[in-house]
């Protein structure tokens, strides 16, 4: 898996989301909404997953401060709200701290991240989230399981599903498909290579087009 999850960072996420097409069938990347909140950095890394629901209750987030300690480094935490408002922010600057501290890849929320400033000046952690706010969780939402299959910016994230991102967006590899997925998206990789190539020595766009019958 280790050396998956190396080769993966080293693909175009565009590619990847190509490749999930034509391997899986079906759609692989996040709503566009879910981008990078806190910097530009890359994810990587197997989905741990944490599903909240809505409560009165104030309650912690308990099944996902269990995963951050719990899970294995180099994750990436993968939050959904089942049915709710998705502006509240389900991450903040302590639950960073955490996966900092454990070393893991990233965060990706079907939700808001709150405490910006803290997260970028003290951790530059990876934060890929819907939306901003500094609204709590407590008396709204709780968390119901973790490490089961769920729904984020309209793509089915299950427990180990390999996760890549940057600023094109988030892609969900299925992990059982995931060895061809990558044979395909470094296809694409370098048949692009080539392809710019083209379209720079004849200066002709069309000529690329032609040959290698890509846009």
């Amino acid at each position: 898996m280790h050396e998956l999850i190396e080769s993966f960072g080293l693909v175009a996420v565009a590619s990847v989301a190509d490749a999930v097409d034509k391997v899986c069938g079906r759609r692989g990347y996040l709503d566009s909404c879910i981008k990078p909140r806190i910097n530009d950095k890359r994810i990587c890394g197997p989905a741990v997953t944490v599903l909240e629901a809505a409560t009165d209750e104030f309650v912690p987030p308990q099944h996902a401060l269990d995963l951050i300690d719990e899970a294995a480094p180099g994750s990436v935490i993968v939050i959904s709200i089942e049915g709710g408002e998705t502006d509240v922010a389900v991450w903040g600057g302590l639950m960073t701290a955490g996966a900092v501290a454990n070393g893991h890849a990233g965060a990706v929320l079907d939700g808001a991240v709150r405490d910006l400033t803290e997260i970028r000046r003290d951790y530059g952690f990876p934060v890929y989230a819907r939306d901003v706010s500094p609204g709590t969780t407590l008396g709204r939402y709780r968390t119901v399981a973790s490490q089961v299959p769920v729904r984020v910016g309209g793509v089915m994230v299950h427990p180990g599903d390999i996760i890549v991102g940057d600023v094109d967006g988030v892609v969900i590899v299925p992990k059982a498909q995931a060895a061809e997925v990558l044979r395909v998206a470094q296809e694409i990789d370098a048949r692009e290579l080539e392809q710019a190539k083209l379209i720079i020595a004849e200066k002709a766009l069309r000529k690329g087009l032609a040959k290698y019958g890509r846009i």
